[in-house]
């Protein structure tokens, strides 16, 4: 394959992950839990192989495996280790990298189920956490205690505010390992490992399998330090389903066209947004008053199919979601029906309320994850919606 031209990410989508298929189109299932050894010596050599895929699914799965192989192939990666869930993911990774007296270093800007694992399980373990502001330049190496700080994370665009950190100052900080939850950007709209960043992380569930039909959470890196973080994982349990692995697959095959319509889609609707009487602030990467907007244009592929505004209180964002019509009152991203939520009462709800001014999320914040749908039947849906807001 030396001699053949590179292959653009849309195209890499389409012929990844396809080892173990055979001549079949479609992804082959692999929904054994476990497989039988011809002796106690074959026995031995499976369970103590580092991701041996033919002897028990907590270890490693061939369906499963395929995924992951897509996914390093779209990330630039040598490895990607998949996960039962995006917060698999994190979990896994931290635990697995850090102890009791280590120091993390993350952004306020996070989604707040990661805010709410660094703040609970991490301090109780004894995981010394420090947050700063990403969008303030040199703020996450700034606080990098050198010799002790184990993990630098951040999350980038961030949810819901869209804030992005800095891939090349990220990538460029010595010492400890640094990772960015990608999920919003997906494998098309970033790259961070080109950064220079060790670990990419996503949430699969949203953007790569596009289909609100799947759970999983996946990293990719290098394959010594997720083979590192994978001897951990078998014991930390959070074991993908080689069937939602499948169903991601399928979601990969598509990520091009998707990911192209729902960045069209996702920025007609922010310059429709910016332009209405009722919102007071569209946070969108692509518009040129994003103030990291050429941060954005230097680092995105993409600028990404999800976007948040504001309107004036709860009881606005409350008449807002009442009055859509063709988008829906979701939680999730990615997939092919556009949802709008209220992160301050869902995504959000757990944190208190100084957490929340301090991520940003007002009681007027909605994101929105634009969908499938046609465009111009989607604007006139929000302007519907924002009539009497």
């Amino acid at each position: 394959m030396a001699d053949q031209p590179p292959r653009s990410p849309a195209t890499r989508a389409i012929t990844a992950g396809r080892d173990h298929s055979g001549n079949s189109l479609a992804p082959v299932l692999w929904a054994s839990s476990t497989w039988e050894s011809s002796g106690l010596d074959d026995a031995g050599r499976r369970a103590t192989a580092v991701r041996h895929g033919d002897f028990y699914s907590r270890y490693a799965n061939p369906t499963v495996g395929e995924f992951e192989h897509a996914v390093a192939e779209l990330e630039g990666a040598e490895s990607a280790l998949a996960f039962a869930s995006g917060m698999g993911a994190i979990a896994a990774t931290v635990l697995a990298l850090c102890s009791s007296g280590s120091h993390v270093v993350a952004p306020h800007q996070l989604y707040a189920g990661t805010l709410a694992f660094l703040q609970g399980p991490c301090r109780r373990l004894g995981i010394d956490v420090t947050f700063v502001d990403v969008a303030t330049p040199g703020a996450l190496s700034d606080a990098v205690v050198p010799g002790r700080t184990m993990l630098v994370l951040a999350e980038s665009p961030s949810n819901p505010r869209l804030e992005l950190a800095d891939l090349d100052e990220l990538g460029s900080i010595k010492g400890p390992l640094t990772v960015v939850d990608s999920t919003l950007a997906t494998p098309l709209g970033q790259q961070p490992l080109a950064s220079g960043v060790d670990i990419s992380l996503h949430s699969a569930t949203k953007g790569i399998a596009g289909h609100n039909d799947a759970t999983l959470g996946v990293i990719a890196g290098e394959r010594e330090l997720l083979d590192e973080i994978w001897a951990y994982a078998v014991l930390h349990g959070a074991t993908p389903s080689p069937f939602d692995a499948l169903n991601a697959l399928r979601g990969i095959r598509t990520l091009g066209v998707r990911t192209r319509q729902q960045n069209d889609g996702a920025r007609s609707l922010a310059v429709m947004l910016a332009d209405h009487p009722a919102v007071s602030a569209v946070h969108y990467p692509g518009l040129s008053e994003h103030p990291q907007h050429d941060l954005a244009t230097k680092q995105l592929l993409q600028y990404g199919s999800v976007l948040s505004f504001e309107v004036a209180d709860r009881a606005a964002a409350a008449s807002f979601l009442d009055r859509l019509q063709i988008a829906r009152c979701a939680t999730s991203l990615g997939g092919p029906e556009t949802l709008v939520c209220h992160p301050a009462t869902s995504t959000h709800a757990g944190l208190t309320d100084d957490e929340r001014l301090l991520t940003g999320v007002t009681d007027g914040l909605l994101r929105v994850s634009v969908g499938l749908e046609e465009t111009t039947d989607l604007l006139a849906d929000f302007e519907h919606a924002l009539a009497d807001s």
